[in-house]
């Protein structure tokens, strides 16, 4: 009788099944890594943040000490797109449960770099401006001025509320290449930290 030997199977899955695993064990790495990772994130200083109510509307007036990096500079010259997010929530405290989210919005500016006529554009919604320096850039993004918000009749008179804004480049908006790096870079993660003050409309 002729005894034959077979080779170790390896129980590693091959495939298409082994990728996934690799791409699942790659993005639990990275979510591991993420608090770390925005702990060293480059801060955008808050200058000052208020809410104030005008002719029935409640409006915002913020200034931000945003500071491109070099990274991101030669990233718009190159023809990337940059996306900063405006985010403000407006919240209702209540002792016997959660605090009630009364408004969330957000505000996006697309700011892109047209090397033929070597100046940036700086949109957001259907607005669009034309500016000659980064200077400029960082000056429009970064000051916020009588934004409206919500209208007074959101909110019950002589109510106190607690508001939050912060200033965040958004890398979820960047070209799927650019991405991954992205997530792993600090010179990729900018964002203000929530600047909180108390509403009473």
């Amino acid at each position: 009788m002729t005894l034959r030997t077979f080779p170790p199977r390896d129980p590693r899955p091959a495939g298409p099944a082994r990728r996934r695993l690799l791409v699942l064990a790659a993005a639990g790495a990275l979510a591991a890594a993420w608090p770390a990772l925005r702990a060293h994130a480059d801060v955008i200083p808050v200058r000052s943040a208020e809410l104030r109510v005008e002719e029935g509307e409640v409006l915002l007036n913020a200034e931000f000490e945003l500071s491109l990096n070099p990274t991101l500079e030669e990233a718009l010259k190159k023809g990337v797109p940059l996306y900063f997010v405006l985010e403000v929530e407006i919240t209702r405290p209540r002792w016997y449960w959660l605090d009630e989210t009364v408004i969330g919005s957000t505000t996006t500016w697309r700011v892109a770099y047209a090397p033929l006529a070597q100046h940036y554009r700086v949109s957001t919604g259907l607005i669009a401006q034309t500016l000659n320096s980064i200077a400029e850039v960082e000056r429009l993004v970064g000051r916020v001025t009588s934004r409206p918000i919500a209208r007074v009749a959101d909110f019950a008179r002589g109510a106190r509320y607690d508001a939050a804004v912060r200033l965040r480049l958004d890398v979820a908006q960047l070209p799927k290449p650019f991405q991954v790096d992205a997530l792993a870079s600090r010179e990729w993660q900018l964002a203000s930290d929530w600047q909180r003050f108390g509403f009473t409309p």
